[in-house]
């Protein structure tokens, strides 16, 4: 397969932060709205460059994101961000309502997500955020999966008009997406070409899904590997065209099985491609406390935990 490397790891919450600082030097209509976390979200060079456009708005989530909305009444690009966890269970009313319903402009940038929070523990580990917001009409759900397609998912969401819910997180993961990249929203990012198995991989996921591919390859296993960094809209056209060359499925995700991107594709191939699939996910639990690599390969979401469930579609 081709060879992917990286010369760096680096945390996806900085590619937020640099593309919006670049973002406010560029458009004087882009605000910062943050619940008391402005170093955490990575929001520090955009405070200290242009203040008056910058909200702290203490621990009140659901005040921000009223706040946000608001702004979208002025004309201002509003990009309100904290912990998943908080953004997306705590102030699920405000944002149906006042974002979704109302259909107003604001990016909802949520850092921190999934079990790679770690120590902090099940009630910070966001595992249930992709779901709940891909279940709102119009609401355009992006899980990037390293700092150089954070960044450019960033800057992407500025230009498109509607409400988004941009995911990210704390980790340093492995930096190996071209800089300066186009990002599209809804087009998925074919990663490599087989014919026995398709794995489809979101966030932190893609990077473990491209080592067990090559141990896969290796093995004389066929993968057909893309990178959903959109869960919603859904590039239908790019899975359909790589199941019905393989059959076989393996969706991969830092989330929860029920609602995530496993759920989207299995509802797609239920009604256009039925086909044999694993879901490499949490499973229905909630979190616990310990190292982020410690949570990833307890609860199977690293390259073993992908290349166990290809071997098991495969051989079915």
């Amino acid at each position: 397969m081709k060879e992917y490397t990286y010369q760096e790891k680096k945390d996806t919450r900085s590619g937020f932060g640099d593309a919006l600082t670049e973002l406010g030097n560029k458009n004087k209509n882009v605000v910062a709205l943050t619940a008391d976390v402005t170093g955490s979200v990575k929001m520090g060079d955009f405070a200290q460059q242009h203040p008056e456009r910058f909200f702290n708005t203490g621990i009140q989530e659901a005040n921000m994101i009223g706040m946000a909305a608001g702004l979208t009444l002025e004309g201002k690009i509003p990009f309100a961000s904290t912990f998943a966890e908080f953004i997306s269970g705590r102030v699920y009313d405000q944002i149906r309502q006042s974002v979704a319903y109302s259909e107003k402009n604001v990016k909802i940038c949520a850092s921190h997500s999934g079990l790679t929070v770690g120590e902090d523990g099940a009630t910070h580990q966001a595992l249930e955020d992709l779901g709940m917001m891909k279940m709102l009409p119009g609401m355009v759900v992006i899980n990037p999966c390293d700092y150089n397609q954070t960044k450019a998912a960033t800057l992407a969401i500025a230009e498109y008009k509607g409400p988004v819910y941009l995911r990210f997180g704390r980790p340093k993961v492995p930096n190996f997406t071209p800089a300066g990249q186009q990002f599209e929203i809804g087009k998925a990012v074919i990663l490599h070409e087989g014919t026995d198995v398709s794995i489809f991989a979101t966030g932190h996921l893609v990077w473990q899904a491209i080592e067990a591919t090559k141990k896969l390859e290796a093995e004389g296993i066929s993968v057909d590997l893309i990178n959903i960094h959109t869960i919603k809209p859904l590039d239908k056209e790019a899975v359909l065209k790589s199941v019905r060359k393989t059959g076989a499925v393996v969706t991969c995700e830092e989330h929860n099985r029920l609602g995530g991107l496993g759920e989207s594709i299995a509802g797609l191939l239920a009604s256009e491609y039925p086909a044999r699939q694993a879901f490499v996910a949490v499973n229905d639990v909630f979190g616990e406390s310990g190292t982020g690599d410690e949570l990833m390969h307890k609860y199977g979401l690293d390259a073993e935990g992908i290349y166990k469930a290809v071997i098991k579609v495969v051989s079915q």
